[in-house]
């Protein structure tokens, strides 16, 4: 019988990336959110509130996706599942889509409407993809839980 444990990870890398990685989701899924509400109300605030956004998700998301890679190609390479590194690409696919939203948004706020609202939808759809197959992948595996 082969066990289908998830491959080990450092204590502290490992909480560092847990206490993380949630945080540009959040910061990009409020962008979406303000996005939409610019595109309905034309208050130029909720344009730049989701260019702050976008740049706080950024600035945050560095760190976890240096973790990730070194843990998917570097360290643990040879015990990373196909999984760990479909999430790395579409995190990092992301990442690139929410690096050229923050350049859309940085136009003036009538210029942003429709890239920088296609390009927060397309971030935030890569990220579900990203924590849907993860999420998959640990129920199959068995955990179900907090590590």
């Amino acid at each position: 019988m082969s066990s289908l444990a998830s491959p080990p990870r450092p204590v502290a890398a490992h909480a560092i990336y847990a206490l993380l990685n949630p945080i540009p989701f959040g910061c990009f899924v409020a962008a979406l959110v303000f996005d939409i509400v610019y595109l309905r109300s034309g208050v130029m605030q909720w344009a730049k509130g989701a260019a702050w956004l976008l740049a706080i998700g950024l600035v945050f998301a560095v760190v976890p996706r240096l973790l990730n890679l070194a843990r998917v190609w570097f360290t643990a390479r040879h015990l990373a599942t196909r999984t760990d590194r479909f999430d790395f690409w579409l995190n990092l696919f992301a990442i690139v889509a929410a690096i050229l939203n923050s350049f859309v948004h940085s136009r003036d706020a009538y210029a942003i409407v429709p890239a920088g609202l296609w390009l927060s939808v397309l971030t935030v759809i890569l990220l579900c993809i990203g924590a849907v197959v993860v999420a998959v992948q640990g129920i199959r595996q068995g955990n179900t839980g907090h590590e």
